[in-house]
């Protein structure tokens, strides 16, 4: 997909590192100095998103609604500063994971590392039932 140098894969955000917020993924990437992402398409994944206050988290569920994100093609060494933005949040080094799960842009099928947050994290969190954290936010 790429004609850049190097190892690619691709990551579904759906939260703080969409186009524009506040970890928007590009200016982490140019803040690194690595390898500008390139955006695939916008997709969703099931699930409960929840808002954190600052961010938001999911929790994959297939019976849940259709969480809506940005799937981008990155150097898998811009991996290493989203898990470090992922997994940075005083009081719980283990907020957030990452697992790898099919998502579909465009009618195929991608494989995209998610950092989805475990059920038990969002014990008394207020559930974003539009499933869109950028229009939730804006809403304000």
């Amino acid at each position: 997909m790429s004609d850049r140098n190097g190892a690619f894969m691709h990551v579904f955000v759906y939260g703080t590192l969409r186009a524009g917020e506040v970890n928007d993924i590009s200016a982490a990437a140019v803040k690194y100095r690595m390898a500008a992402p390139t955006l695939i398409g916008t997709a969703k994944v099931m699930g409960r998103l929840y808002d954190f206050g600052a961010y938001p988290g999911l929790v994959l569920d297939s019976e849940g609604v259709p969480v809506i994100g940005e799937v981008y093609e990155i150097d898998d060494m811009l991996i290493a500063v989203l898990d470090q933005i992922e997994r940075d949040y005083p009081g719980d080094d283990a907020l957030f994971g990452s697992r790898d799960v099919p998502v579909e842009v465009g009618g195929v099928d991608v494989t995209c590392r998610i950092y989805p947050v475990s059920s038990r994290a969002v014990a008394g969190m207020a559930e974003i039932a539009s499933g869109d954290w950028v229009a939730h936010r804006r809403k304000g």
